[in-house]
C-alpha cells in the first residue's frame, strides 16, 4: 500500500468535504442531474475513446497507484553481482535454476543459459521494454481521458443549467435547480480531474518510469554477464546512474 497516495486522496477529499460541512452541510452540493452529466457522461465518453479491453484494464492500472509493486534496485545490484561471479567461475549454465525477483529478469537469464549472444539478448530485452512502455501508454491514455473529459463534461453541464435557467426566468422556483446544475457540474468536473484522476495519472507515470529504469538496469547487468565481466565491474557500471550517497553505501557494503 502506498501511504502517500492513500493519505493524499483522503486528505484532499477531507478538506473539500470539511469546507462543505462548515459552510452549511453537504446536501446542497449533491445534485443527481449534475452527477449524471459529469460522472456518467465522462465514464461513457472515456469508454468511447479507447478499446474496451484498455478501458477495463485502466481500472486495474489505477489501483496500482495505491498498491504498487516496488522494485529494489539495491537488491537487483546485489543479485546481479552474485550471478556475475557465479557465471564467471562456473560458466553461464550455472545460472540455470537461480531464484530471481521477476519474470523479466528470468527471461534474460534463460536466454544466457540457452546460449544467446549479447546482441540477441539486448535486442530481445529492449523489445520487452518497448512493449511494456506501449502497454503502459495505452492505459495511461485512458486515465488521461478522465482528466481531459471531466472538466469538459462539467462545462457542458454548466451550459445545460444556464439554458434551463434562462428558459425559466418567469418561474423563480425553477431558477435555483437550474443554477445548481450549472455550478455543480463545473465543480464535479474539476474535482474528478484535479483531485482524483490527475494525481493517479502522475503516480502511474512515475511508477512506469521507475520500472523502465529497473529493467534497463537488468539489461545492462545481464549484458555485462554475457561479456564475462567481474561482479565488481558489473556493480560499478550499474550504480553509475544512482545518487552519490547510494553509490557510496553500496560500494561500502560490497
Amino acid at each position: 500500500m502506498d501511504i502517500a497516495s492513500l493519505i493524499g486522496l483522503i486528505g484532499a477529499a477531507g478538506m473539500i468535504i470539511g469546507s462543505m460541512i462548515y459552510s452549511g452541510g453537504v446536501a446542497p452540493y449533491i445534485d443527481i442531474p449534475s452527477i449524471l452529466i459529469v460522472i456518467g457522461g465522462t465514464f461513457f465518453a472515456v469508454m468511447f475513446t479507447t478499446p474496451m479491453g484498455v478501458f477495463l484494464g485502466s481500472f486495474g492500472a489505477m489501483a496500482k497507484a495505491f498498491m504498487p509493486k516496488p522494485r529494489s534496485r539495491e537488491d537487483l545490484i546485489a543479485k546481479m553481482v552474485e550471478l556475475s561471479d557465479l557465471a564467471r567461475k562456473n560458466g553461464l549454465m550455472a545460472l540455470e535454476g537461480q531464484e530471481l525477483p521477476d519474470r523479466f529478469f528470468e527471461k534474460g537469464v534463460e536466454m544466457l543459459v540457452d546460449g544467446a549472444d549479447e546482441h540477441k539478448l539486448v535486442k530481445f530485452l529492449k523489445q520487452e521494454i518497448s512493449s511494456m512502455k506501449e502497454r503502459h501508454s495505452e492505459l495511461h491514455g485512458a486515465v488521461r481521458a478522465w482528466v481531459d473529459i471531466a472538466p469538459a463534461m462539467g462545462m457542458i453541464g454548466t451550459l445545460i443549467g444556464l439554458v434551463q435557467m434562462l428558459g425559466a426566468m418567469e418561474d423563480p422556483q425553477a431558477i435555483g435547480p437550474a443554477m445548481a446544475v450549472a455550478l455543480l457540474t463545473t465543480m464535479y468536473g474539476a474535482i474528478l480531474a484535479n483531485v482524483i484522476f490527475g494525481p493517479i495519472l502522475s503516480k502511474l507515470e512515475g511508477y512506469s518510469a521507475n520500472e523502465v529504469v529497473y529493467r534497463e538496469m537488468v539489461l545492462e547487468g545481464l549484458r555485462n554477464i554475457a561479456r564475462g565481466e567481474s561482479g565488481r565491474m558489473v556493480q560499478e557500471q550499474m550504480i553509475a546512474s544512482m545518487p552519490p550517497k547510494l553509490q557510496a553505501k553500496l560500494l561500502a557494503a560490497a
